[in-house]
């Protein structure tokens, strides 16, 4: 039999063991993690412009089609020496309106249209909701958009990320005649026929939809500034 002090000792002698190899195991998977969550970054910016790419071709396709990127303040203004992909729209938003920073995306199409990508980040019903929304190049049209979700409710609000919900975004517009900014809305119940800023909200998911909604809003306001300064509708 071992005495309670041999236990004791070779318990704590097992735990900074196992402590040691987990944390030498998380530091030599921290660059494939690092290079996973820019991959999927890459993905995300590609699908918010109608492009679907897989992890092994996402590199090579952004390259291809995003030319180019810049950061703006909410005044629409560019903040030179910031990389846009490197900024964090999540931290950002938690900062005064004046402080943030926007990242933006130039992204030119097989048609030889180009197109701009905005950042979003919401809330959902259970949790953080992201994606991206493009508009053509009157800067008022919405190209495509891409949305994801932490934990929403599968077959409900997890529908946000479903290419049935994503595509009813494609061509609608987020400015009135008169140049006044409307965003879209979504419409539980479903939107009026020919609503140019209207899409159907997800039966069942209402608080999800309506999270989608209020992301777009709130976070193309923080655009606002910036759009109005290259788009073809004036006030």
């Amino acid at each position: 039999m071992h005495s309670n002090k041999y236990i004791f000792i070779y318990s704590i002698l097992m735990v900074l063991v196992v402590a040691v190899a987990l944390t030498v195991v998380a530091i030599q998977l921290k660059p494939a993690q690092e290079n996973n969550i820019r991959i999927e970054k890459m993905q995300n910016i590609l699908t918010s412009v109608n492009i679907a790419a897989t992890p092994r071709e996402a590199e090579a396709l952004y390259s291809k089609v995003i030319i180019g990127n810049l950061v703006t303040d909410s005044e629409g203004n560019e903040i030179s020496g910031v990389d846009a992909f490197g900024v964090d729209l999540a931290a950002e938003l938690k900062k005064p309106e004046a402080d943030r920073k926007y990242p933006v995306y130039l992204a030119r199409l097989d048609n030889g249209d180009t197109c701009f990508v905005f950042q979003l980040r919401g809330k959902g019903l259970w949790g953080p909701i992201w994606g991206y929304i493009s508009l053509k190049s009157d800067m008022n049209s919405i190209n495509g958009v891409m949305f994801d979700h932490k934990g929403e409710t599968p077959g409900l609000g997890a529908e946000i990320s479903t290419p049935n919900f994503m595509g009813q975004f494609k061509d609608k517009q987020i400015f009135d005649a008169q140049g006044g900014f409307s965003s879209v809305q979504v419409v539980k119940g479903g939107a009026p026929d020919g609503d140019i800023h209207a899409v159907d909200a997800i039966s069942g998911g209402t608080i999800t939809s309506k999270g989608v909604e209020h992301m777009i809003h709130d976070c193309l306001l923080g655009y606002e500034a910036f759009i109005k300064k290259h788009n073809a509708i004036k006030p």
